[in-house]
């Protein structure tokens, strides 16, 4: 067993749907373009650093529409908590769960 380190953002390319401070939001973008200049980054093996919004989160509270922006520096320095499968973002201000849809193949086997 490997203790690869986790990131959040790992999460977030294949999260379908996050909770946010209690609230679900099926609508969050990432930013393409700044996850291509990371990765470019990477394969040149030069560090990376941003405050450029990489994660934007929208969710209804009651009538009222809520939007989050989070910097690439945010995310990366999310805190994870696997007792309660969080990440903690913002330094601790914000509580955002992963989830991932469930889907059944309705094609016959």
């Amino acid at each position: 067993m490997t203790d690869a380190p986790l990131y959040l953002l790992d999460q977030l390319e294949t999260a379908d749907m996050l909770e946010i401070d209690g609230l679900h939001a099926w609508q969050f973008s990432l930013n393409e373009d700044l996850l291509d200049q990371t990765d470019a980054a990477a394969e040149a093996d030069h560090p990376f650093a941003s405050g450029e919004t990489v994660l934007t989160i929208e969710a209804l509270d009651g009538r009222d529409r809520r939007t989050w922006r989070f910097s690439y520096n945010q995310v990366m320095e999310a805190e994870y908590r696997a007792e309660e499968d969080v990440w903690m973002l913002d330094e601790g201000k914000h509580r955002v769960k992963c989830l991932s849809a469930v889907s059944a193949d309705d094609e016959p086997e």
